[in-house]
């Protein structure tokens, strides 16, 4: 074998060596692009799923919290009725002890609010 085949055996090698290393890169590069792709569409099609599930949870969390309001605004009117009971049968002791001639004690300030105000 002469000394320019040689050269050229060995220029074809080397030459070859760098293609195989340059294929090697751009798959491995191609493969992780492919990667990226894959894992933003994975998240763009998860995306509805998620959106429904969180609506899902809010609108099991609004129906407790309704129900919730609807307990309080229940129990709130029931103390309401119960005060105003209260003051009407206090009005009635007071007047009943006046017309025996006793003087009731003075209500606490709160009291004496409510009397005037209904609140």
């Amino acid at each position: 074998m002469n000394a320019a085949a040689a050269a050229v055996t060995v220029v074809g090698a080397v030459l070859t060596l760098a293609g195989v290393l340059f294929t090697a890169r751009a798959t491995t590069r191609a493969a992780q692009a492919t990667a990226r792709a894959n894992q933003a569409a994975a998240l763009a099609a998860a995306e509805p799923n998620q959106r429904a599930a969180d609506l899902a949870a809010f609108q099991a969390i609004r129906t407790d919290m309704q129900e919730e309001i609807s307990e309080l605004r229940e129990e709130q009117g029931r103390l309401r009725s119960l005060v105003r009971a209260f003051a009407v049968y206090v009005s009635d002791l007071t007047s009943q002890m006046r017309s025996h001639g006793i003087e009731p004690p003075a209500p606490p300030a709160r009291v004496d609010e409510y009397n005037r105000t209904g609140v």
